[in-house]
């Protein structure tokens, strides 16, 4: 008989297997790469191609209806077989003889009828036959020497008391029965004794009224699990009396209840007849409540249940009463109770004092009316209100303060805002752990917190700074703020006892390189993933991460990367390197500060041993009479030589050079520039000077102790010598009238200096004999012929 089975059964029948399948598949993958997944690609038959070292083979949800012993057989390393979900309807148990080390046989889901039974391998510890066609339990006398088998799946649709006895005496920890397709007659009732397993887990029908009426023992039995109840008020005793057996033991701690469709009358009436009995922990997954919810009348007398777990509840009666369906849950004598995903939307406070140490209202709707000013809840130690409607955080802090033994509160993906500035918030002073997260909180929140918290929370909300005026922070040790927007690490002035931050994507960009100096009790730093600016404010930080122990720093280095600037972008910050001369403004001004100082105060001596202003007054004035002469119109330009000498001398020697050195040149015919007779009026003496040297052929220099004294002779001498590198030609001739002492030419006339020592000067005899020599020697210097080129363009020769 084939059946449709629905995929929320079959993901809580794998929730047993899950473990012993992933335990197994990961230790192998380990010790080897011979894994292969052939799941979900439509194989009708097992492939051939499959290597013999194959140690884990998933073949499931394809199409294969056939097994042979040639399709496995040679696998004789193989220890872990997925076949669920395919078509089976044959299994020749003889087929696995040669799979000596299989341990896990899964088989479930397909269209087996029924198996041929034979000797296999006693390595096995998982076996699912479930969720087939089987009338009754395909149990094989052979299965009882599988002495390590610690899960057993079965199906069938008729039970036999006896049928389990060849597995009697093993030691089980959980069988799985399908009895989706069981069916008895109304006045038959079978039973079945399961002697020893930790766990039982019975699957009905989805779509159909409980209407089981077996007797099942178990011995031992720690752990009860049915799936697909669907109740209404005239079937719900048939369940109450199918469990009344199953709950008789004492050992019986841990009973779940999935996907069960009920009346608010019969899940109370539950409530009652499970109340007396020794279960510890009832969870309820997936309850849907039906038809109508009015009020029930509930005694709440002594138990030994501690906690209740309702995960997902559907509320199908529109119009109810709302005191009724809470106060059923309020006046509960459990120390535990969470009632997650409904629709809750609200909580009444206990009547008196509550049992409750531990509540969780997970994703409900409840609002910040919720436990306000209830005074009850003096045990509460853990409270959960997360994903609910809660909008104000002072309203929060009210609600706790008759909380007097609450330690956690868990108030995080709510819509909480703080807005006040007084700081004024009421907390009850026992809160140790507190969860904000995923809120709208700004930096304000830090003026409404517990004063005695240690681990605080706040990730995923709109915080910029952390206040530096926080003083009722001193016993926090734990600080999450990460997905915030902080652009600095917090210092621990404001939290002496803070051991453990957390401030990953933000906005930190330098962070401080005091933060492990402040913060002396740290031993965990997560601050990756943020956009650090790598420049020189960074060096200190990264050199001082280097300096702690790497257990303190998380995610270093993977998680720390530059983001600016681009040339950096991506590098870990380990590997950012700057100098520290380009870091330390001070070096830097030292090392390029010192070196120009001693340059500026060399050049500044030279300058004025030199005389180097002068020389530059000079070439300035030299080259703007060069531009001015070259400014002059064509038709006014001489060009031609118009003098054989120019004559430059002291004054104090004009009577040597007017009454010797003229008379004795000119009536050689050598044409003379004089400056008091050819410098032209209206010009500047320096233009006189330059124009007066390029007209002439030679430059005379009478060289004396008074020449040295006169500064208008040594401009003549540097526009002189100037002119000689300018137009390349030897134009210089220098007459000493009277012997110059060295140490009497002043430091700033160098170049008269490197004249006399460089060139060849004649010196005037004092001895008349010696004259004629002197002159013969001046004459032969002006070997020429001047073309001289008047304003008229006469040529003269």
């Amino acid at each position: 008989m084939t059946k449709d089975k629905g995929s929320a059964v079959r993901n809580l029948h794998f929730v047993y297997i899950l473990t012993l399948v992933f335990g197994t598949i990961i230790h192998f993958s380990d010790e080897s790469e011979f894994v292969v997944d052939m799941s979900k690609i439509g194989l009708i038959r097992v492939r051939k191609d499959l290597s013999p070292k194959t140690k884990v083979l998933d073949m499931s949800q394809n199409y294969i209806s056939e097994l042979h012993l040639s399709d496995i057989g040679f696998l004789s390393g193989l220890k872990v077989l997925r076949l669920s979900h395919n078509r089976i309807q044959y299994l020749d148990i003889s087929i696995f003889k040669f799979n000596q080390d299989l341990e896990y046989l899964d088989l479930s889901h397909n269209r087996l009828q029924k198996i041929s039974c034979h000797p296999i391998t006693t390595s096995l510890k998982h076996l699912d036959l479930s969720f087939n066609d089987f009338d009754t339990l395909p149990i094989c006398k052979e299965f009882g020497n599988l002495t390590q088998l610690n899960f057993l799946g079965l199906s069938a649709t008729k039970l036999q008391q006896l049928d389990l006895l060849p597995v009697a005496h093993l030691h089980l920890s959980c069988i799985l029965l399908d009895l989706e397709g069981y069916f008895v007659k109304e006045n038959e009732k079978e039973s079945l004794q399961i002697l020893n397993t930790k766990e039982l887990h019975l699957v009905f029908h989805p779509n159909s009224f409980f209407s089981v009426q077996v007797n099942i023992s178990v011995n031992s039995l720690g752990w009860l699990q049915l799936t697909n109840i669907k109740l209404n008020d005239d079937n719900c005793q048939v369940l109450i009396k199918f469990l009344s057996e199953l709950t008789r033991g004492p050992t019986l701690l841990n009973f779940t209840l999935n996907h069960m469709e009920t009346t608010w009358k019969c899940l109370v009436g539950v409530f009652q007849f499970l109340w007396p009995k020794p279960v510890e922990y009832l969870n309820i997954y997936n309850l849907t409540i039906v038809e109508s919810i009015s009020e029930e009348f509930f005694t709440y007398h002594e138990t030994t249940l501690k906690a209740l777990n309702i995960e997902h509840i559907i509320n199908r009666v529109f119009i109810f009463s709302q005191t009724a369906l809470y106060t059923v849950f309020s006046e509960m004598t459990v120390t535990m109770l969470t009632i997650s995903d409904t629709p809750f939307v609200h909580m009444l406070c206990p009547q008196k004092p509550s049992t409750f140490t531990f509540l969780n209202f997970t994703q409900n709707i409840f609002t910040d009316s919720v436990f306000q000013n209830c005074h009850t809840l003096v045990r509460l130690e853990t409270l959960i209100l997360q994903k609910n409607e809660l909008k104000d955080l002072f309203k929060v802090g009210l609600m706790t303060k008759d909380m007097l033994s609450l330690e956690i509160l868990d108030v995080s993906w709510n819509s909480l805002e703080y807005d006040r500035h007084d700081g004024n918030c009421t907390w009850v002073g026992s809160i140790v752990v507190l969860n904000l997260s995923s809120n709208i909180l700004t930096d304000s929140v830090f003026r409404c917190l517990p004063p005695r918290v240690k681990v605080l929370d706040l990730h995923n909300n709109r915080i910029r700074s952390i206040p530096k005026d926080v003083t009722s922070l001193e016993t926090l040790q734990e600080l999450n703020v990460a997905s915030n927007s902080l652009a600095h690490l917090p210092g621990c002035g404001t939290f002496g006892s803070l051991s453990i931050l957390i401030i990953d994507y933000n906005s930190v960009s330098n962070p401080s390189a005091d933060f492990f100096q402040s913060c002396q009790k740290i031993r965990s730093l997560r601050a990756g993933n943020n956009p650090f600016q790598c420049t020189c404010e960074l060096r200190d930080f990264i050199q001082s991460v280097g300096q702690v122990s790497s257990e303190v720093v998380e995610g270093w280095p993977d998680s720390y990367k530059c983001d600016y600037p681009e040339s950096y972008k991506g590098t870990p910050l380990k590997d950012f390197h700057v100098s520290q001369l380009s870091c330390n403004t001070a070096l830097l001004i030292v090392t390029i500060g010192v070196p120009g100082l001693v340059l500026a105060v060399t050049v500044t001596v030279l300058c004025i041993y030199l005389d180097l202003p002068w020389y530059l007054r000079m070439v300035c004035q030299w080259t703007q009479t060069r531009r001015r002469a070259r400014d002059v119109p064509l038709g006014e330009l001489q060009r031609a030589l118009q003098f054989h000498a120019f004559i430059s001398y002291s004054e104090r020697d004009s009577a040597w050079v007017k009454n010797e050195l003229i008379p004795n040149l000119e009536k050689e015919d050598i044409r003379i520039c004089l400056h008091e007779r050819n410098f032209v009026p209206g010009k500047s003496i320096v233009e006189n000077i330059i124009n007066c040297i390029e007209k002439s052929y030679k430059s005379i220099f009478v060289l004396s102790p008074n020449f040295v004294q006169s500064e208008w002779c040594h401009y003549e001498l540097y526009f002189a010598h100037h002119n000689l590198f300018h137009e390349g030609s030897n134009n210089l001739i220098l007459i000493l009238l009277e012997p110059i002492p060295q140490n009497s030419i002043p430091g700033k006339y160098h170049k008269l200096r490197a004249l006399m020592a460089q060139r060849t000067y004649l010196e005037w005899p004092k001895e008349k004999s010696k004259h004629g020599l002197f002159w013969a020697n001046i004459r032969a210097a002006f070997n020429i012929k001047l073309i001289l080129v008047t304003e008229n363009d006469d040529v003269k020769a």
